[in-house]
């Protein structure tokens, strides 16, 4: 399993929807230990993976991101 999740912030663009949904992904694995849940905890999985994609969506309609000054 990777141990970095990539830096999804950049000042050309949003994220798109799949990767917000791959990082979320990549995080819940993560901190579970899961690389593919049991049926019996494939729908908590889903759910949290859905959870951070609403929240995460969300944290980058409301932050800032400066563009690199050219010179």
């Amino acid at each position: 399993m990777c141990r970095n999740i990539r830096k999804l912030r950049s000042p050309e663009r949003q994220p798109t929807q799949d990767e917000l949904k791959d990082a979320a992904r990549q995080f819940v694995r993560k901190i579970t230990g899961f690389q593919k849940p049991s049926q019996k905890n494939s729908e908590a999985f889903e759910e949290a993976v859905l959870n951070i994609v609403d929240v995460t969506g969300a944290l980058f309609e409301k932050i800032h991101i400066s563009k690199p000054e050219t010179e």
